[in-house]
């Protein structure tokens, strides 16, 4: 089960690392498009996008379909979710870091402005 979720985290991850692939995602929030509108909204080959819609495909972030001629895509069916909850792991361990760090920042500041009036 473990390697199952590693394998998901991998495939999103590599896929989200390409700007042109987050691009790509955002286009498709907001309208389906051929591969051919893709390619030529990024200012590239068809070849080129379709291999950067396989990549999303194969992480279930893009569905195509083809219809004649024409492959569609859309976003797809996954939602990001264990991405989601795997970053938020951090952020929180990251957050306590942050919070005991200042918390030690803190006391330093308590005990450098005690010991200045000592010395007055």
């Amino acid at each position: 089960m473990v390697q199952h979720s590693s394998d998901h985290l991998d495939a999103s991850f590599a896929a989200l690392s390409d700007a042109t692939r987050r691009g790509v995602l955002g286009q498709l929030g907001r309208a389906d498009a051929s591969i051919t509108e893709l390619a030529d909204r990024f200012h590239m080959t068809v070849t080129g996008m379709k291999k950067h819609v396989g990549v999303l495909e194969q992480a279930g972030l893009v569905s195509t379909e083809k219809v004649g001629r024409v492959r569609t895509c859309r976003l797809g069916p996954r939602r990001l979710e264990e991405e989601k909850a795997w970053i938020e792991r951090y952020r929180q361990l990251w957050a306590a870091r942050f919070d005991a760090l200042d918390q030690v920042v803190d006391e330093l500041k308590q005990k450098e402005k005690h010991n200045g009036r000592k010395r007055r």
